[in-house]
């Protein structure tokens, strides 16, 4: 079987590989891909939103199943596209697409259903989003308040504001944060409070299989500080979720969720990332939703959809998977997954990514990465994400979030040992890390 990849970080990275594991994989191609990708795939010079270029490709290379990695492409519709051509693809439709590339039409898809979510309000400009904030509508001006540009944005339009200055300022920042376009409109949410915690799902459109639950780590800095990124880590890791608040989210997010897609009329074919907060029920919203005084639960309520596999969750998730990602694959586009056993390695895993000095706002590039070969990378997976080879042959870094670091362990503790030991091995002139991922 010929595959195709589409995408170029380190999620893509994880999904040749997992590709690569399998018997019925004849050869894999990646577009545009790494230089990490390229020990595993075949690198094109074709971009996601080359949706033309791709179904040419694809139709005159014997390509039997392409796999979308990023958002954009899918909220271009290259799904439809590809299936107008008679072409197997996992992703969903644009229309379903949609629950990701408009935070506000979301946000409206959640209340339509009774999904469990934050407060919000959708202001058609910026400053109309501050006249709102003035206006009291969310709190005093000393109320916390999220602040999220309608559009994609890379993981970066999201601003969690202390008080109503920082979200006026935010407010006002975000177009030069995430371009114009993703900054038009802007959804204000009541600021929840809790653990977060991500849960991916394989579906068919009709059938869901679930994902380990992992937590990832935006926050640039130690202790959560600084500006959001794309995820500076993960980890994966069963406790992250009781049976009960995994029963809560089954029955008030995924199944009014994909059902939700269906009476609407896009079923949701492809992979399905629910952000979720684990929110103390002492929060008024979060009370009065649930009915619940016991300050010591804490509760699902749904931040936001991803239509795609997260990265760097991605990294984590699939160096656990032991079921043939290609059988998995076929499942999901025969409607099949109900009958299709899936398991995944016991124990834990964990993510460290490794960055460009000035990211994420202007990330240093061109510095050549040292260890990459230091045989005592053992047990280890490397992924590329923002890499490419000089006219020397060396591997030097080519955007913010460079590699991942990813390790598979019996307990977490042991995870993250190993992946921080295989950090201290690799360098470049201004690489930083979290030192902090899975606390």
């Amino acid at each position: 079987m010929n595959i195709l990849v589409i995408g170029s970080g380190g999620r893509e990275h994880a999904i040749c590989s997992a590709f690569a594991k399998s018997s019925r994989t004849d050869k894999i191609y990646c577009a545009p891909g790494n230089a990490g990708i390229a020990d595993i795939a075949e690198c094109l010079q074709i971009q996601p939103e080359d949706i033309d270029g791709l179904i040419y490709f694809a139709r005159n290379n014997s390509i039997d199943l392409t796999f979308v990695g990023g958002e954009t492409a899918l909220s271009l519709g290259i799904v439809d596209e590809f299936e107008n051509n008679g072409l197997r693809i996992i992703g969903c439709s644009r229309s379903a697409a949609r629950l990701e590339a408009s935070k506000s039409f979301a946000k409206d898809f959640m209340k339509r259903h009774g999904i469990p979510t934050a407060k919000y309000l959708r202001a058609d400009s910026p400053a109309r989003a501050v006249k709102i904030l003035k206006s009291g509508t969310l709190g005093d001006a000393s109320t916390p308040v999220v602040v999220k540009a309608d559009g994609l944005a890379a993981g970066k339009g999201v601003v969690v504001a202390k008080d109503r200055a920082e979200a006026i300022a935010a407010i006002k920042g975000m177009k030069n944060l995430v371009g114009a376009d993703a900054a038009s409109i802007i959804v204000l949410e009541e600021c929840l409070f809790g653990r977060e915690v991500s849960l991916i799902l394989f579906s068919d459109g009709k059938n869901f299989a679930l994902m380990p639950p992992t937590r990832d780590y935006k926050r640039i800095g130690d202790g959560d500080t600084g500006p959001n990124t794309g995820g500076m880590g993960t980890i994966t890791d069963s406790s992250l979720l009781t049976d009960a608040q995994t029963k809560l989210i089954i029955d008030q997010m995924i199944n009014p969720t994909l059902q939700g897609c269906v009476a609407e009329g896009f079923a949701f074919r492809g992979i399905l990332f629910l952000g979720i907060m684990l929110a103390g029920v002492s929060s008024p919203h979060v009370s009065k939703c649930f009915g619940s005084t016991d300050k010591d639960d804490a509760v699902p309520m749904l931040l936001e959809y991803n239509v795609r596999f997260g990265d760097p969750e991605t990294q984590s998730i699939l160096v656990r998977l032991e079921t043939d990602l290609v059988d998995i694959c076929q499942a999901m586009l025969e409607g099949t997954l109900d009958r299709t056993p899936i398991s995944w390695r016991n124990g834990n895993s964990a993510t460290v990514v490794l960055a460009s000095k000035g990211y994420p706002e202007k990330p240093q590039t061109g510095s050549v990465i040292h260890g990459l070969q230091d045989k005592t990378i053992g047990n280890i997976s490397i992924f590329h994400a923002g890499t490419a080879k000089n006219y020397a042959g060396d591997i030097v870094t080519a955007g913010g979030r460079v590699l991942g670091i990813t390790a598979v362990a019996d307990n977490l503790n042991q995870a993250l040992t190993n992946a921080y030991s295989a950090v201290e091995l690799i360098s470049w002139d201004g690489m930083h890390y979290r030192r902090d991922i899975g606390e």
